[in-house]
């Protein structure tokens, strides 16, 4: 795996494994990898939008997936990439991958759907205008209007 890899994301950030991500075996829980997205997911859409309030927070994951490539130790450093895949017109696609500095071996990888959100109204509501070109710009590519 090359460092090339996490050139294809315009966001990345670092975190190290600490002892409570460990499982019995010595290595990261799966379930610890959906935290380590999550902690990507969050600084991107606060870059993209300026929300870092959670209060101000309008997305709501309804799907989520994993791919398990290597396992990552103790104080290991590593680095997650994150993406906008997809823009539909109420979702949007993200997609991760999870890098060990040291040595760039691909850890894991992911996918994940949101949906825009209006608690209030307490239903889904469409992606606006400003979100979408802040995307396009960011990632220097346009995206076609998809459900």
């Amino acid at each position: 795996m090359s460092r090339d890899m996490l050139d294809q994301y315009p966001f990345t950030t670092t975190t190290h494994v600490r002892f409570r991500d460990l499982d019995a075996l010595g290595h990261v829980n799966h379930a610890v990898y959906l935290t380590y997205f999550e902690t990507a997911r969050i600084a991107y859409y606060g870059a993209l939008t300026g929300q870092t309030n959670i209060a101000d927070i309008n997305i709501i994951v309804v799907e989520i997936t994993a791919t398990y490539h290597a396992p990552a130790r103790l104080a290991d450093e590593l680095e997650v990439g994150v993406r906008i895949a997809r823009l539909g017109t109420k979702s949007f696609d993200m997609e991760y991958v999870i890098v060990r500095s040291a040595d760039h071996q691909k850890i894991a990888s992911g996918r994940s759907v949101q949906v825009m959100y209006d608690y209030q109204l307490a239903q889904s509501i469409p992606i606006d205008d400003a979100f979408r070109t802040r995307v396009a710009h960011v990632q220097q590519e346009s995206f076609d209007d998809t459900v």
